[in-house]
């Protein structure tokens, strides 16, 4: 059942925009009653800015549809994984949710292809950046979630999460430490992990580096690696493993 009674906004959709907007419900498999919504959720903060009046940006939606996204994909691990423990659910779900695994989701529906963004933005290579992809998605979400309720909200996430879900199962998933190590940092201690090198060894052609990583004042490494980004990736892997662990 929709939750939304009025227009979200009110400025008037071009008919070409809506052929767009069409356009994309069909890559995605969707059908919004209130367009309005799915157009403010493409509408990224630079593009609302510039634009003025009252263009909304999509950050209210994307607020809603990340609370929608957790329940959903946790209330799906919770219900087909019974044998797995509460830190391993939560493992699982922090790749599924990532930002690297959201992004992933967004270019397949090809919603780069549909975002509002400004003139800056657009300049600096926006349309590929993971952040804006993955909020993008996020408030697609919140917006069909309002417009069309949670039981076509679940369907949505559902068709394109359980796939990744399987990746994450059969080990098949992308990695990025230091980015879910961020995304947990933020969220937990509203902070940023901070990356240090401890030292450095060998001749110019074969360097190892060795970086340690500080969150919330603990210091988590060293993490080793030929370059300083592989070192990083280590040092980043244990510090998400250990924060992890603590909760267990």
């Amino acid at each position: 059942m929709p939750f939304l009674r009025t227009s979200p906004t009110d400025v008037l959709i071009s008919a070409e925009r809506k052929k767009e907007l069409r356009l994309f419900e069909g890559h995605a498999g969707l059908r919004f009653r209130k367009l309005e919504l799915l157009n403010q959720a493409f509408s990224h903060r630079s593009h609302a800015n510039e634009a003025g009046d009252g263009v909304e940006n999509n950050e209210r939606l994307e607020f809603l549809g990340d609370s929608v996204l957790g329940l959903v994909v946790a209330e799906h691990l919770y219900l087909t994984l019974p044998e797995r423990p509460e830190g391993e659910l939560a493992r699982i779900k922090s790749f599924v949710v990532s930002e690297e695994s959201l992004a992933g989701i967004a270019r397949a529906i090809r919603i780069d292809n549909f975002i509002l963004i400004g003139k800056g933005e657009e300049h600096s290579g926006g349309r590929r950046k993971k952040a804006i992809l993955a909020d993008a998605l996020e408030a697609v979400i919140g917006a069909l979630f309002l417009d069309s309720g949670f039981k076509a909200a679940k369907k949505f996430v559902l068709r394109y999460t359980v796939p990744e879900i399987q990746k994450v199962l059969e080990d098949r998933h992308r990695k990025d430490y230091k980015t879910l190590l961020q995304e947990l940092v933020q969220k937990r201690y509203r902070t940023y992990p901070r990356y240090n090198l401890v030292r450095k060894t060998g001749p110019d052609h074969d360097r190892t580096f060795w970086i340690e990583v500080v969150v919330d004042g603990h210091k988590y490494g060293p993490g080793e690696g030929k370059n300083k980004k592989e070192a990083e990736q280590v040092a980043a892997r244990r510090a998400w493993e250990d924060l992890y662990d603590d909760d267990e």
